[in-house]
């Protein structure tokens, strides 16, 4: 088995016109693939320059050092109901740097005339604000004071040229991604007397792109590693394992268009004005299917989304909620959206990936009234009916954190609200347990039961459960 180096393979030597803030298995899988797909495609000749945005990591900067900063992604999955898989050699990556133990390597790559873009993805804790944050520490504490300072030192050394500001572009998984990031830029230039001039040349000349990505990545493939190496023929440390299923859509300027064509690379990259929508119809479709499918596929002795997939009353309880409760509902080409549909759940049918439902289950609270009740709101208002899928998601929700399910199940979120849906549950009156639950404002920001027969269409679920069983309930619901 050969080694992994320039030596064994080319690696071309490429500009960086890219600082890619963030070396997680996630981003070298998902942007850095795609980057290398182009420069690969003749579409682009971009080398990514990584920055990893906390101290430490010494363990991964000396893997990419022996490596030349070279990595297989391998990706599985499902495309057009068939099993695919393609295995990638990355040679976009020029280095990795911590600013933290080589401060003066991070300047001279942020103040380079050939830099570009910034991309980034310090996880949903990234984007904050710090008060107080030290823009002229070597480096800054948190990533917007980070991104100040790189901006306003790059701004002075080229005298506010316009054609010297970048495209900032954040994966980060929180809405408004760069718009949040460009608040905060702006609220640290301002708190630290930076001058209009800076401010006016980052509202103007750099552009804050909001963005949704789309990947399972499982990261390295730590129980198959020497099978994989065998089959690559390379002793890589850095593998990263991912489906064969991606979407980008970029938010913001059309410039970013012809800076960065990942879609004339054929990659599903979309660019758009505002991704606002896209987003919405992502979360209603993929997000509210996992987390209606979690409590009723836990009930039935599920444990990854193969399995719930592989049980013929989930599949169908899936996919009849999506067909018949949430595309109706969604304002777009009836024809395109049972297609972006169909690509979307043929997802679920991806047998290399081991998606567990107890790990999707987290915070399913808070995830089912911002991905299933508009759903279910929407049904009433738009089409004066009931969800009654959707709403026996909820039913089943409630059941499995109520401690009375037919599987034993320890919920992972907010304590306080899964202490009151176990301590107020009451045999004798399901309704009155129900009502209690969804009238409860410290758990809920929506009023549930604005919505008319919501609660006793809940509660009615909840004792065909309780009495029955998931699988009786499910089946009688699946088939009325």
């Amino acid at each position: 088995m050969k080694a992994l180096n320039a030596t064994t393979v080319e690696k071309p030597v490429l500009p960086v016109k890219i600082l890619q803030f963030g070396e997680g298995n996630f981003l070298r899988a998902f942007v850095d693939w795609m980057i290398d797909k182009a420069n690969d495609g003749g579409k682009m000749n971009h080398g990514v320059a990584i920055v990893q945005p906390i101290a430490g990591g010494e363990f991964v900067r000396d893997l990419f050092s022996k490596q030349d900063n070279l990595y297989h992604v391998y990706l599985e999955g499902i495309k057009d109901k068939q099993p695919v898989k393609e295995v990638s050699l990355v040679r976009c990556i020029t280095g990795v740097n911590n600013p933290y133990s080589d401060y003066q390597t991070y300047e001279s790559l942020f103040l380079s005339e050939e830099l570009e873009m910034i991309v980034s993805n310090t996880t949903e804790a990234g984007i904050r604000y710090e008060e107080g944050d030290d823009i002229n520490a070597e480096p800054p504490a948190s990533f917007p004071a980070k991104m100040t300072a790189l901006l306003y030192k790059r701004f002075k050394k080229f005298s506010g040229d316009a054609s010297k500001g970048l495209s900032i572009i954040c994966c980060e998984l929180i809405e408004d991604n760069g718009s949040t990031l460009r608040q905060y830029v702006l609220k640290h230039a301002a708190a630290n007397n930076l001058g209009d001039d800076f401010e006016n040349w980052v509202s103007t000349h750099c552009h804050f792109y909001d963005t949704l990505v789309d990947r399972i990545v499982p990261g390295f493939p730590k129980e198959t590693i020497n099978e994989i190496k065998e089959e690559i023929g390379f002793d890589d440390n850095l593998v990263v394992k991912g489906e064969y299923f991606h979407v980008w859509a970029i938010g913001g300027d059309s410039s970013i268009k012809q800076k960065l064509p990942l879609d004339e690379a054929g990659l599903n990259v979309l660019f758009m004005d505002d991704i606002r929508d896209f987003r919405a119809k992502k979360v209603r479709i993929l997000n509210g299917s996992h987390t209606a499918m979690v409590p009723v596929a836990l009930q039935l002795g599920c444990e990854t989304v193969m399995d719930a997939f592989n049980t013929p009353e989930v599949e169908k309880f899936i996919n009849k909620m999506v067909a018949e409760e949430v595309l109706p509902v969604i304002d777009e080409d009836p024809e395109e959206l049972k297609k972006f549909a169909g690509k979307i759940l043929e997802r679920f049918y991806n047998p290399y990936l081991k998606h567990y439902l107890k790990d999707i289950s987290l915070n399913s609270l808070s995830k089912w009234e911002t991905r299933n009740f508009p759903t279910v709101k929407d049904n009433f208002t738009k089409l004066n009916k009931n969800a009654r899928l959707a709403t026996f998601s909820f039913a089943a929700l409630l059941v499995l954190y109520s401690g009375k399910a037919e599987v034993v199940f320890t919920p992972n979120d907010t304590p306080e609200f899964v202490d009151f849906i176990k301590s107020s549950f009451d045999a004798n009156n399901v309704k009155g347990w129900v009502d209690a639950v969804v009238n409860n404002k410290k758990i809920w920001k929506e009023d549930f039961s604005a919505s008319p027969f919501f609660v006793e269409e809940v509660a009615a679920s909840a004792v065909a459960i309780l009495n029955k069983g998931m699988k009786v309930a499910l089946t009688a619901l699946i088939n009325r």
